[in-house]
C-alpha cells in the first residue's frame, strides 16, 4: 500500500469531490479516480459511495482515513525527528545510483520520506548496470544505490523496498508465451540472453539464466531486456512488475517459479552518515515496515 495513495484517499475524504481532490495533487480527475479504485481493490472493500451528486465515505473508508492520517502524520514528523541526527545540515547532496526502473511505484513514497527528513537535499542520479551495481557503492562512485538485491554482499547493507514475482520474458511468437506459468526445468535450456560479467551472488541467483545461448545479445541493464528478447528470440529473467515499465506487444512476461526478485536501497554497511540513515528509514517507510524514530532533545524535555 503506497503512502501516495493514502494521501489521495485522505484528500478525497476532505473534499468529497473527485475533481477538487485531484487538483490538490496536480493530476487530472481520471487517473485520480483510478488510484482510488486501485486502493479499494487492495483493501477489498469500497471506500466511497459515488452518485452523480455526492461522494461519501463508507464505514470502511472512514476507518481507513482515520488510520491513514496517523501514518501520514508519522511520515511528516520524520523531518523534525531526523534533525536530532544532524540530517540536512552536513550532507546536502546524495549521489544515488539507479538500476533499471529503480524503486518503481515506491519511488514517490521513498523520495517524499527522504525529503521530509532532509529538506533541500539534492539528489544526483547515476545509471548503473548489472555488472557494476554493487561495486559502484563499495568504491564510493555513488553514495547509495537502488538495485537488485540478490543476496548478501560483504561490506553492503540492503533495505528492501519492493519485491515482485519472478517472470520469464519470452517472445510473443514463442510456444512459451501461452503458458500460464513456467518452471525452471521448462526454461533451463533457454536460450538465454547474455549478461556482462556478474558478481558471484548475482550469478547464483540467476542460476541457468546466467548461462547465455550461442551468439546471445549482451544486456547490461534491465530496461534493455524486453527489446533484446523481441528482436533476438532469446529469453530472459525479470521481475513481473517490469511489465508496467517496459511494455511491448511482442513479448510476454510469464510467471516463473523461484525466489521473487527484490529491489533494495543498497548502502555501505559502515556508512552511518545522517543522510544515509535518513535514506534507510525512507526505504523502510516505502516498504511499509516499522520504523523506530529517533527521540529529539525537545521530546526528552517534554517527557520530564
Amino acid at each position: 500500500m503506497e503512502i501516495r495513495l493514502l494521501r489521495y484517499v485522505v484528500t478525497l475524504a476532505e473534499e468529497l469531490h473527485f475533481g477538487r481532490a485531484a487538483e490538490r495533487h496536480h493530476i487530472s480527475q481520471q487517473p485520480f479516480g483510478q488510484y482510488i479504485r486501485r486502493l479499494e481493490h487492495e483493501v477489498g472493500a469500497p471506500l466511497f459511495e459515488r452518485t452523480s451528486r455526492r461522494v461519501t465515505p463508507t464505514p470502511a473508508g472512514v476507518r481507513l482515513v482515520t488510520e491513514a492520517r496517523v501514518l501520514l502524520d508519522a511520515v511528516d514528523q520524520l523531518a523534525e525527528r531526523a534533525r536530532s541526527e544532524g540530517a540536512g545540515r552536513d550532507e546536502q547532496t546524495l549521489r544515488l545510483g539507479v538500476l533499471g526502473f529503480g524503486a518503481g511505484q515506491r519511488w514517490d513514497d521513498l523520495r517524499a520520506a527522504l525529503n521530509a527528513q532532509v529538506p533541500g537535499l539534492r539528489i544526483e542520479y547515476a545509471d548503473l548496470d548489472l555488472s557494476t551495481q554493487y561495486r559502484a557503492v563499495l568504491d564510493r562512485t555513488v553514495d547509495a544505490g537502488i538495485m537488485w538485491h540478490a543476496g548478501s554482499v560483504d561490506g553492503l547493507r540492503s533495505d528492501v523496498v519492493l519485491s515482485s514475482p519472478r517472470a520469464a520474458v519470452v517472445p510473443a511468437r514463442s510456444q512459451l508465451a501461452d503458458a500460464t506459468s513456467l518452471t525452471m526445468d521448462e526454461v533451463a535450456d533457454g536460450p538465454w540472453l547474455a549478461t556482462p560479467p556478474l558478481s558471484p551472488v548475482m550469478r547464483e541467483w540467476l542460476g541457468p539464466a546466467a548461462e547465455p545461448g550461442p551468439n546471445a545479445p549482451v544486456v547490461r541493464q534491465p530496461a534493455a531486456i524486453p527489446t533484446a528478447v523481441a528482436t533476438s528470440g532469446y529469453i530472459a529473467l525479470h521481475a513481473e512488475v517490469a511489465r508496467d515499465f517496459y511494455p511491448r506487444p511482442d513479448v510476454r512476461f510469464v510467471p516463473l517459479e523461484g525466489a521473487d526478485p527484490e529491489i533494495a536501497v543498497i548502502t555501505r554497511a559502515d556508512d552511518e552518515r545522517p543522510t544515509i540513515a535518513a535514506l534507510r528509514r525512507a526505504a523502510r517507510f516505502a516498504r511499509g515496515g516499522t520504523v523506530t524514530l529517533p527521540v529529539t532533545e525537545q521530546d526528552s524535555h517534554r517527557n520530564r
